[in-house]
């Protein structure tokens, strides 16, 4: 399975090879896909077989090339679960309890506020989430997932503009970095986000204290490649 959910051909693993050579990455961009039903899922993909949080599942593509699915009950974080369209919101999650528990605001009030904002696919609209190294993905990915530093997020940021210009406009809240800024919000918006991480995805993902991540549009990988190069040689560029 390659392309046969986009009409233009891409070449995933060329397309890898130049961001972690030009960027120097650490580990592989992740391939991300959300799948609506069992039948979505390529054959030869296998299920995760532990219980872990959407941010760990994207370490395991990032730093150990593992190709996987998770369903539903694969998932432990809820609140990655639910932001992923694969479970219902929790009460304690709605109503502001769970993040206030936590230390993280100071009211369950600002708690909800906040929840109440947080980028979220439809309720159980995903039956799994689908993750690989993008040099080895075996689906279509619908976004991409980059951790790097600041300075390549600057790097990525301009190819980002470049050839239409423009504005972009981050949205994050220090909370569900992995899953709902980076991930679920660039799934619906079409858009790039950045995300300076969250406790919990820097707890359990690897993301370095120098480090940040991004989602950007899976069909906006040919324009970021074809003007990283050009943006990394630019007589302005540090």
């Amino acid at each position: 399975m390659s392309n046969e959910q986009t009409k233009l051909p891409v070449n995933y693993h060329e397309a890898a090879e130049t961001l972690k050579k030009i960027l120097g990455l650490k580990g592989s961009p992740v391939a991300i896909r959300f799948a609506p039903s069992k039948t979505d899922i390529p054959a030869g993909m296998v299920e995760l077989d532990t219980t872990i949080r959407h941010c760990s599942m994207v370490n395991l593509a990032r730093t150990e090339g593992k190709i996987f699915y998770a369903p539903a009950e694969r998932h432990e974080c809820n609140g990655g679960a639910w932001s992923l369209g694969l479970k219902e919101i929790t009460p304690t999650l709605k109503n502001g309890e769970f993040y206030f528990k936590l230390g993280k605001f100071d009211s369950d009030a600002a708690c909800k506020r906040t929840i109440e904002r947080i980028p979220h696919l439809d309720t159980c609209e995903t039956y799994a989430t689908l993750y690989a190294p993008l040099e080895k993905t075996p689906f279509t990915p619908q976004v991409i997932v980059i951790v790097t530093t600041p300075r390549n997020m600057l790097k990525l940021a301009q190819s980002s503009l470049f050839r239409i210009g423009g504005r972009i406009w981050a949205e994050f809240s220090g909370i569900q970095s992995v899953c709902a800024d980076v991930t679920a919000q660039t799934y619906l918006s079409g858009r790039p986000n950045f995300s300076l991480g969250c406790d919990g995805s820097r707890k359990f993902s690897g993301i370095g204290d120098d480090e940040m991540v991004m989602g950007f549009p899976a069909e906006m990988l040919p324009e970021i490649i074809s003007a990283l190069s050009i943006i990394i040689g630019a007589a302005g560029s540090k």
